[in-house]
């Protein structure tokens, strides 16, 4: 629970500072708190703003996160097989080549990140590189690719855009609503409801901001098996199903991803199983298996 419990504080916590620069800058441009465009009009500006931000950032805080040296010249036979296995998948789906990675973790894991289906990036850890086959391997990659293929960094950006604008908006408009029944509809509550209003805010954020995640989860389990059956279309679901029996055994040596936040999302594998899985990333890859065993692709 350690690395969805961070998830969660994190995106709560940008909501907050969201929050409060909302705040000042309604103040600072008279923007009436009583207007309902208004307010839905700059919880979109942040909501959306700060999603897309992160997307337009993501390569590069990837490559922050987890020290990945990105291969420019292969100089290994395995690079030489990775970036060849890369560069054809890419044809396949019809897209430029991403930029390909390796970074150093014990942890069998890959990802892909990017704002764009063109502008990707396809990062792979020494850890699954040792553990795997290269059949295995070739799967693991072909999921990613199917990742960048199906324009999900886009959508998950844009639903947790969404979600982002409803919870900084219903607060808002919740929170007003309470505190002028607090102060008896003595005055336009959300102008002026000082730290009492300011406080339900923040308390109703975390609300939704919980509520909201548990959307984003479920969209981002979805990818999953859309990720998963891409693969399988690319490189065989047998070559499929055995990457992920062999993450499988990799789980019960390391049951904790080393990735956090956005790349734990876009990881080919999560953490450990949560008591419920509303709150995970991925299905749990019995599931996962079970789906490409009964065709489901």
């Amino acid at each position: 629970m350690k690395r969805i419990a961070l998830f969660l504080a994190t995106n709560l916590a940008i909501l907050v500072v969201f929050s409060i620069v909302i705040n000042i800058l309604m103040a600072v441009f008279g923007i009436d708190y009583g207007s309902t465009q208004g307010l839905l009009l700059f919880a979109a500006v942040f909501g959306f703003g700060g999603a897309f931000i992160s997307l337009a950032m993501s390569k590069w805080m990837a490559k922050r996160a987890t020290g990945a040296q990105v291969i420019q010249q292969p100089r290994n036979d395995t690079e030489r097989w990775l970036f060849n296995t890369v560069a054809r998948q890419a044809q396949q789906v019809g897209l430029t080549m991403p930029e390909l990675a390796i970074y150093n973790s014990p942890e069998p894991n890959a990802f892909a990140t990017g704002p764009s289906r063109n502008n990707s990036l396809i990062a792979v850890s020494t850890g699954l590189l040792q553990s795997m086959t290269r059949d295995e391997v070739e799967a693991v990659l072909a999921h990613e690719m199917s990742h960048v293929a199906n324009g999900d960094m886009v959508t998950l950006t844009l639903i947790q855009g969404v979600v982002n604008t409803f919870v900084i908006f219903l607060a808002r408009l919740i929170a007003g609503a309470v505190n002028n029944v607090l102060r008896g509809n003595q005055e336009n509550s959300r102008g002026q409801g000082g730290f009492v209003y300011f406080g339900l805010v923040v308390l109703f954020e975390i609300m939704f901001g919980f509520l909201a995640s548990i959307i984003v989860m479920y969209f981002s389990r979805q990818r999953e098996y859309r990720a998963d059956a891409g693969a399988a279309k690319l490189v065989g679901a047998n070559k499929m199903i055995a990457a992920l029996q062999r993450l499988g055994q990799g789980r019960i040596r390391n049951d904790e991803s080393a990735l956090e936040g956005s790349l734990a999302a876009f990881g080919i594998r999560a953490g450990k199983k949560s008591a419920s899985e509303l709150l995970l990333t991925h299905p749990p890859l019995e599931k996962r298996i079970m789906a490409l065993q009964q065709g489901r692709f």
